[in-house]
């Protein structure tokens, strides 16, 4: 089963991230983005935040700490991917702004197209083989395949089948998850998710880089007097990256191989992992002090423009 995982990984990977961005697509109307751009300060924030912050942290941790070269790779692809579904999710569950979580989501993903490659080029190629050269077509083209097309499907689907589309995204995201499980099990029983292998001071490192990223995301918005629902949706944003789209781009850079080891590979893929599950940690604390946000504020509140 092993064998067979390793031998189908980039497929298991592309079916785990076109259940998600269906799920997803399927869950928005374009009457969702209409409030957002009357009011176009926050998003603005938001995306200039996404694109240009992030990657800006990594860099700051990619040049100071001595990272392994897969736990390097790691963060840069965490920082050069967009914010996921779970963003979306989770600015709902605490009270956000959810429109505006999904058009920033909508709008990193759209730029990813073009940023993920140039990101991905300017942190990372000094971690790889000197003959390596960067698949800028190949994850564009999967960009577009994966995130883009299935989005594009899922919100047509809305569109039409309006009385099943909410099933349907829901079925899709769960999908999706079991996707993942299957990729988490797939891993570990090939030997791939060792800690001990990555030593617990990446580990730290990987936790500073996203707790850099939660403090950045709460502040910053506040210095443009951005709304409290609108301060939830950015931080939320910023922190959840797509994982999703990060497995399937590692399994483009670093196909596994059965029987062959690969430390870079396997180091992108551990802190690929690894990030997810710590943003999945923090999703408590950060939905919890959302809510208690939102809980001193009377009425729902709006980004100033």
């Amino acid at each position: 089963m092993i064998d067979l995982y390793l031998r189908h990984e980039y497929l298991v990977a592309s079916i785990q991230l076109t259940l998600a961005m269906l799920g997803m697509g399927a869950a928005l109307t374009l009457r969702d983005f209409a409030e957002v751009f009357r009011f176009p300060k926050s998003i603005v924030v938001g995306s200039s935040m996404q694109l240009v912050l992030v990657p800006l942290v990594a860099w700051v941790f990619v040049l100071t700490f001595n990272l392994g070269a897969g736990v390097a790779i790691g963060i840069a692809l965490c920082a050069a991917i967009p914010g996921g579904t779970t963003s979306n999710i989770f600015t709902h569950i605490a009270g956000g702004n959810t429109a505006l979580s999904v058009s920033m989501t909508t709008v990193a993903t759209l730029g990813c197209l073009v940023t993920t490659p140039i990101i991905l080029g300017l942190l990372a190629t000094q971690y790889m083989p000197a003959n390596f050269a960067m698949p800028t077509a190949h994850i564009a083209r999967d960009v577009f395949m994966f995130v883009l097309l299935p989005l594009a499907l899922g919100m047509i689907y809305a569109q039409y089948l309006s009385t099943s589309a909410q099933r349907f995204s829901k079925w899709c995201i769960r999908a999706s998850i079991a996707v993942i499980a299957l990729i988490v099990i797939g891993s570990a029983g090939a030997g791939r998710l060792d800690m001990s292998a990555y030593g617990a001071d990446n580990a730290r490192l990987l936790f500073l880089f996203i707790i850099a990223l939660v403090v950045l995301s709460l502040l910053i918005p506040r210095l443009f007097r951005l709304g409290s629902r609108d301060v939830t949706a950015i931080n939320m944003e910023v922190t959840f990256r797509n994982t999703n789209l990060a497995l399937l781009i590692k399994v483009s850079l670093f196909p596994a191989v059965a029987g062959v080891p690969d430390p870079v590979g396997d180091g992108v893929l551990f802190t690929a992992l690894l990030y997810g599950g710590y943003q999945l940690l923090l999703s408590v604390l950060l939905i919890y002090f959302g809510r208690l946000r939102h809980s001193r504020h009377q009425g729902p509140m709006r980004g100033l423009s």
